[in-house]
């Protein structure tokens, strides 16, 4: 049979022969048939089990016709709000629409609905009043349970009542997604699917649930903040598959939420069978008239080689979504699809990553997960990589060296991050020299995202002394390799834990460090992260401490301000920050100063402002480049060549 994309349309349906589609999948996305794109992976998936699926990418939520291009399906609808959350794809950190959406043709903005998920499920609801519907991807994972909703500042239910829908598959999905289908294809009612693992459903009565855990009633948590905490970290405490309890939230005497624990990881082989599956790989040519998708140039050439990341940063919702536990594709599998990209008309020669969440994770972190899950109390990585860890780059720099050798690759980037305290963990350099040597183009991204050791521990980071320890090495190892080569710093402003004072010695930093970022990321506080229930609650759900929480717009404003000092238009906020903070012995004429005083008549005397461009991670905290069901796609952008003259110039940085 040819290779070809799956229906869009009711034509589409009646061409293949079929007289009804099993199900109908709801995307707010463009339909791009690639594995870094949810719907595409689980639509393949379905196909794969022999299920007829039809498409229908971003309907027109105000027209309920929109919907029913197919009928009805004979199993159901699937239904998700696209790669990511709606509302990060609508809003910036300070809640301003945002111009462009990288997942629609021609890269428009406003295809799809506020809260995408509920809309969509809600539209359906009107027309078929039983059909099941199913809600999938990043925006219901994450809203799963009772949560806290940034954009209108307060605790929501979880979105499988306020959708009307009947089962959530969180996480990934692949697994969860089948067992659906085949229960539903056997006969059974979708009100009694409340037994898979990886899914979310709602009872009327608790007699068919056993072995749960209890979370309090969604009214005790709106009655009080440290109820939703502790709450939330039982959540956080039962998200590996291994050792996750079944939880509980009920919503007055009668309604029940239900999570089951999460699904297994995947198998090696059963990684590789996903991402083997007849891929078109790009937009449907139906889009080309308005310009494509754009999304897909930032993946089109890369390869997901894992995912899964057991760094387990505070601000990142990869923890509920894909988990802590690694799976990994086969060299061979990579190696196949690296060789099919080399065969695309417009491949020049440059394989743009070859990662995950985090690139250089290639196996789990200890050898006990695969069987007994990870530590629930204790991170991998932080405050200092545990004992057990299993620190070995020799898989990823063996797939590495295979991949270069493919006949028409120039170049083997990687994009996606590596954490540098991993890096530094494991005692053989031989990555790091190869990192350097072959897969970095004149600068290389990591994330300290702060230099001050009490943000960073409300961020789950190491401490910036492992930062500098890595910078230093990093230096030393291209002074050997004969290379001039820059690190830049992703760098995070308002996070929990800062205050105007941490936000100085950044500052401070920047100036040493003779580095200005032309953007800066302000705390995001999206659903289901640790720093999202200490932004809410103003306590860290693990101890349950008290936490400085900058809320404030002004003090906000004046924390962003000070990483860019050196922009004139930031001058009177800056100095404000600095007198707020009691910090004017930096404005003066010494090297050491940030500001200038302004000359009389009101001008600044100001420094100059060195445009040096860091890429502004367009992804909510925790949706980083994530892969398949439900992922994020990168918030990567290019720097300008000139732009990176002074990062790391000084004190060998």
């Amino acid at each position: 049979m040819k290779q070809q994309f799956l229906p869009i349309c009711r034509q589409d349906m009646i061409d293949r022969g079929w007289e009804q589609v099993d199900f109908v999948y709801i995307s707010g996305d463009a339909y791009v048939d690639h594995p870094s794109f949810g719907h595409a992976i689980i639509t393949r998936e379905l196909e794969a089990f022999g299920y007829k699926v039809g498409i229908i990418a971003q309907p027109d939520w105000k027209d309920k016709n929109s919907i029913m291009i197919y009928g009805e399906p004979r199993l159901g609808f699937l239904v998700s709000a696209g790669n990511m959350d709606s509302m990060v794809n609508h809003y910036s950190v300070s809640k301003k629409r945002r111009s462009k959406d990288s997942f629609t043709p021609g890269g428009v903005m406003g295809r799809r609905p506020d809260y995408a998920t509920i809309v969509y499920s809600n539209l359906i609801r009107q027309v078929y009043k039983k059909t099941p519907i199913i809600l999938g991807g990043i925006e219901a994972s994450l809203r799963r349970m009772a949560h806290y909703d940034y954009w209108s500042d307060k605790l929501k239910r979880s979105v499988l009542l306020d959708s009307g829908a009947d089962l959530i598959s969180y996480g990934m999905g692949e697994r969860s997604i089948i067992e659906i289908a085949e229960a539903l294809d056997s006969g059974i009612d979708v009100k009694d699917i409340t037994f898979i693992d990886g899914t979310v459903c709602r009872v009327k009565s608790l007699d068919s649930v056993y072995d749960a855990v209890m979370l309090p009633a969604f009214e005790d948590l709106k009655a009080d903040k440290l109820n939703y905490a502790r709450s939330f970290y039982t959540q956080y405490c039962n998200t590996d598959p291994f050792t996750g309890k079944r939880l509980v939230e009920p919503y007055g005497e009668h309604m029940y939420i239900v999570q089951n624990p999460p699904s297994k990881p995947l198998s090696q082989q059963e990684m590789d069978e996903t991402y083997s599956y007849p891929y078109m790989r790009t937009y449907h040519p139906s889009y080309e008239k308005d310009g494509g998708v754009p999304a897909i140039s930032e993946v089109k050439f890369s390869l997901i080689s894992n995912r899964g990341c057991f760094g387990g940063c505070n601000f990142c919702a990869l923890t509920f979504h894909q988990g802590r536990i690694i799976q990994t594709r086969s060299h061979e599998s990579l190696l196949e699809e690296a060789e099919h990209i080399t065969q695309d008309k417009d491949f020049k020669g440059y394989i743009h990553d070859v990662g995950g969440p985090t690139a250089d994770f290639r196996h789990p972190s200890c050898e006990k997960q695969l069987k007994y899950g990870v530590c629930k109390n204790r991170q991998c990585l932080f405050p200092t990589p545990c004992k057990n860890l299993k620190a070995d780059h020799k898989d990823y720099v063996s797939l590495l060296r295979k991949l270069r050798k493919i006949p028409k690759v120039k170049k083997v980037f990687i994009r996606s991050g590596i954490r540098f305290d991993y890096v530094l963990a494991d005692k053989d350099d031989t990555f790091f020299k190869e990192l350097c040597k072959y897969h970095v183009s004149g600068q290389l991204k990591v994330a300290p995202e702060h230099v001050s050791d009490a943000v960073l521990t409300c961020m789950g980071k190491p401490r910036n002394e492992v930062y500098q320890k890595f910078t230093e090495k990093y230096k030393k190892i291209n002074e050997q390799l004969g290379m001039k080569q820059y690190l830049v710093p992703y760098l995070m402003s308002s996070h929990p834990g800062s205050t105007l004072k941490e936000a100085v010695e950044l500052a401070e930093y920047l100036r040493d460090l003779g580095y200005m970022p032309e953007q800066v990321q302000d705390f995001y506080p999206t659903p289901s992260t640790i720093s999202t229930c200490m932004y809410y609650t103003g306590v860290d759900p693990r101890t349950m401490k008290p936490v400085y929480v900058p809320k404030n717009p002004h003090e906000k404003a004046m924390q962003r301000a000070l990483i860019q000092y050196r922009n004139p238009q930031n001058y009177d906020i800056v100095l404000e920050a600095l007198k707020k903070a009691g910090r004017m012995d930096l404005v003066g004429y010494d090297k050491h100063c940030l500001l200038r005083p302004k000359r009389h008549g009101g001008k600044n005397q100001g420094t100059s402002y060195s445009k040096s461009r860091a890429p502004e991670r367009g992804n909510d905290s925790g949706h980083r480049n994530t892969s398949g069901s439900g992922n994020a796609s990168g918030g990567k952008r290019p720097y300008k060549k000139k732009a990176i003259r002074n990062v790391h110039k000084k004190k060998g940085r």
